[in-house]
């Protein structure tokens, strides 16, 4: 979908389609010719409650009259959703190729960015496997947003950070024989204005990467080691202002550890958090932002064979920590800690994670929040600034040295698993934090928020989650 901004009224664009948003208390701002959309709101065919619908064709265009309830309740994630709602509503009309969307007085670039952000979120599918496309995925070729002000700034970041989060959304729904590890690093390869390096299985191991290929030896496919720098700041030091890990398991089936049968393909999702620092990776070099960056994704199947990884194995991490394999299906934790411990080691100053980590998350906050845990507040508090301003929010759970003693191995340092199942998010991120050191940390556990959110602009399937969350984090430092 092209996206573009202007200062023209909406009825002199080129759009055969107009979105109107309408406030409780208010009326419409810029009717047509003979009043006809107020008039939908005296009669009440047209509501002001927020995501309520009406259409009408006057002046030669499509006229969508979308309720945004109370103003003082409007704010960028509600821009998202009535955005999606409304061109959702506006697709249904075939003959709809370009709407414009009438920006509400008075609102700040926050809500322009979210009306840009769900209306390219919200007409994303998925059918390139499908021999014919869904029937709802509509025409819309062309978004333009029109304001009192020049918003074109604001209109471009927003949409090209979109496109990156649907590139990660592709990367995600991408069925697994089609996203192995080698292809995701393909992927990678082709992103512009970064530098990208893939290692494979034998330097995984020549790195005394144990815990990665613990993981890794189970599958036929070759992993990879994928490794980004990104330099905005046109420094050529060692040093990284900030450092993005993820997870990327292209397929968990749970190795040894076997998992049940019952909704095992969701676990191509695996690699949400590859996909998420890869396509963020793409959007902070396509901004351009001051900042030197680099990202650090191990890729990998995790599946039974003769020569997997057993329960009971003991193997040794990059730092040396000795691990206790005590459930092959805790191996996302095995593939972060030595990613992690790269990435510091490469000069990451601060580092943050993202990985489908652990079921128990999706208990403790379901699908609306990431789970949040930092051996650092002033870090934790700014990426819990940058969840609620990109949308992404995250909620925090904390650190103990209580957790410690869950996860020391018997015949390891520490163990993979904790048998009593207590505090099963916390204790996985208590693992992770052996492998950090003094370098300030955030974990996002993004299993309960990565698929089937069903948000009106990401309802069903990758949905790109921490991809605006990382780039609002590279936009803040960079400041």
């Amino acid at each position: 979908m092209r996206v573009s901004a202007t200062t023209t009224d909406p009825p002199q664009t080129a759009a055969d389609t107009v979105v109107v948003g309408v406030f409780e208390g208010k009326d419409v701002s810029h009717d047509v010719s003979d009043g006809a959309l107020q008039r939908l709101l005296d009669t009440g065919e047209a509501k002001r409650s927020f995501k309520s619908l009406a259409v009408t064709h006057e002046d030669g265009k499509r006229w969508v009259l979308v309720g945004l309830g109370d103003r003082d309740r409007f704010d960028a994630e509600r821009a998202r959703v009535a955005s999606a709602t409304a061109l959702a509503r506006a697709a249904e009309a075939s003959s709809t190729k370009t709407v414009c969307w009438e920006v509400p007085h008075h609102v700040d670039a926050a809500v322009v960015g979210g009306l840009v952000e769900g209306a390219v979120l919200g007409r994303y599918r998925f059918d390139q496997f499908k021999s014919k496309a869904d029937d709802d995925a509509g025409g819309i070729e062309e978004l333009i947003v029109s304001a009192h002000d020049d918003v074109s700034e604001t209109v471009d970041r927003a949409a090209t950070i979109s496109r990156f989060v649907n590139l990660c959304r592709d990367l995600q729904n991408t069925p697994a024989n089609h996203m192995t590890p080698t292809i995701l690093a393909e992927q990678a390869r082709q992103l512009e204005g970064v530098v990208v390096s893939v290692e494979g299985r034998d330097e995984i191991v020549g790195r005394g990467m144990g815990a990665f290929a613990a993981v890794a030896q189970g599958t036929e496919e070759e992993p990879a080691l994928i490794t980004i720098t990104y330099r905005g700041s046109g420094s050529s030091g060692d040093a990284f202002p900030l450092g993005l890990v993820g997870k990327a398991v292209t397929f968990d089936s749970g190795g040894i550890s076997i998992k049940p049968g019952a909704k095992m393909q969701e676990m191509k999702f695996d690699m949400s958090g590859g996909a998420a620092v890869i396509a963020a990776m793409g959007a902070i070099a396509a901004l351009e932002l001051p900042i030197d960056v680099v990202a650090v994704v191990g890729a990998t199947e995790n599946l039974p064979s003769g020569r997997s990884v057993k329960p009971g194995d003991v193997v040794t991490a990059m730092t040396g920590t000795t691990i206790e394999v005590n459930n092959t299906d805790a191996e996302g934790r095995l593939v972060l800690s030595d990613c992690l411990a790269h990435a510091i080691s490469l000069g990451a100053e601060r580092v943050i994670d993202l990985a489908t980590l652990t079921g128990a998350i999706i208990i403790a906050l379901g699908s609306t929040y990431s789970g949040l845990v930092s051996n650092d507040d002033d870090w934790a508090q700014t990426v819990e600034e940058a969840g609620r301003t990109a949308g992404d929010i995250v909620w925090r759970l904390p650190l103990h040295e209580e957790y410690d003693e869950l996860i020391t191995g018997r015949y390891g340092d520490i163990s993979n698993v904790v048998e009593s199942r207590k505090a099963g998010s916390i204790t996985a991120a208590q693992f992770l934090k052996r492998f950090v050191g003094d370098t300030p940390w955030a974990h996002l556990d993004i299993a309960g928020t990565a698929w089937d959110s069903g948000r009106a602009y990401a309802a069903k399937g990758g949905n790109g989650v921490g991809v605006r969350l990382l780039v609002e984090l590279a936009t803040k430092l960079a400041r």
